[in-house]
């Protein structure tokens, strides 16, 4: 028995690239495809590359074009997803893209996004100890943000197994589709090419409290974050470069058998040989996530350089794999782990 599922939001980024890979998906079918101002316009004049969709036209992200799919995908911006979601059925398996139902802390909420917290989902990163459970049957499901993704991956299992003090830096460099698809004068070509250009810098990235919610669960104790984006002249991707200080007597081999220990089975985490290092360009369009991981003796901190791509395990792909779980299919159905190149 298969399913079926519309995608609110189909003409930006992180909806386009639901569809692409609900294409390759041998148990959902396409259903509706949504808008808010597209409506009524061909999708493929948004989404080109989607050829096999090429009839398809952009229906209004409402109840009437939403209703009768077993999935929902909400691929919307921030703070449009609870009204909807709340008219959806209880029988409906609800995945949303964006940031509504992220966080546990109303005050965290109401401070980095400004409006009343509209509650707390089932979290949509099956790595995280405990999650697959979670996630096992939901019907309502919260896709972490694309850096948290990445940051969290890259830094729990030192934290997990009480190797590094929770006092950690991130530096993620990222592409411009992590901004979405509306104009902005800071995006445009002239802008971007030939420079990177930090934002969000000084803990108010929204973000934030995000990726320390994770930590903070994995060691069970308070995490201070430093976390500064950079935005690079890149379409899609991030290369995430974290550290954190290692405890006392605490080994560049033991660090790293942790990490072989925490990713020996994951489907979609991969911790690299020794000397060999993450680039975005090994995760371009897979649902991977690349790590590598050392200590610098000299600095007392452990190392940890991870890559994926934004818009597929960052976002997309990592919906569709929650959407696996939920739905109880393999995990990996759909998900491509091939990057493209060069």
């Amino acid at each position: 028995m298969g399913y079926n599922a519309a995608i609110a939001g189909a003409s930006g980024y992180a909806g386009g690239e639901v569809l692409r890979l609900l294409l390759d998906h041998p148990e959902i079918e396409i259903g509706a495809v949504t808008a808010a101002r597209n409506a009524g316009t061909p999708l493929i004049a948004h989404q080109p590359h989607l050829l096999p969709l090429a009839d398809r036209i952009l229906a209004p992200t409402d109840l009437d074009s939403l209703r009768g799919h077993d999935i929902v995908f909400l691929a919307l911006p921030h703070g449009q997803s609870a009204d909807i979601a709340q008219r959806l059925g209880d029988d409906v398996l609800v995945i949303d893209c964006g940031a509504d139902f992220r966080l546990e802390d109303p005050g965290a909420w109401e401070r980095f996004y400004g409006t009343p917290h509209a509650g707390t989902w089932p979290y949509g990163l099956p790595e995280l100890p405990g999650q697959r459970e979670r996630l096992t049957g939901a019907k309502r499901v919260a896709v972490p943000g694309c850096h948290v993704t990445v940051a969290t991956l890259a830094l729990f299992p030192g934290l997990a197994e009480q190797l590094v003090e929770p006092d950690l830096t991130v530096v993620a460099v990222t592409g411009t589709s992590g901004a979405g698809k509306a104009p902005k004068p800071n995006l445009i070509g002239s802008e971007v090419m030939g420079a990177l250009t930090p934002y969000g810098v000084g803990g108010v990235h929204r973000h934030n409290p995000e990726i320390v919610q994770n930590l903070t669960a994995v060691t069970g104790e308070p995490v201070r974050l430093s976390f500064t984006p950079v935005l690079a002249p890149l379409p899609r991707g991030i290369l995430a470069t974290c550290t954190a200080p290692v405890k006392p007597g605490v080994t560049a081999e033991q660090v790293r058998a942790a990490y072989e220990t925490t990713y020996a089975d994951e489907p979609f985490v991969h911790l690299l040989p020794e000397g060999t290092w993450p680039s975005t360009a090994m995760t371009l369009a897979a649902n991977t996530t690349l790590v590598q991981v050392t200590v610098d003796p000299d600095a007392g901190r452990m190392v940890v350089v991870a890559a994926l791509d934004n818009l597929t395990k960052g976002t997309a792909g990592g919906a569709i794999q929650s959407a696996n779980l939920a739905l109880g299919l393999p995990e990996p159905t759909g998900l491509p782990l091939a990057a493209v190149a060069p």
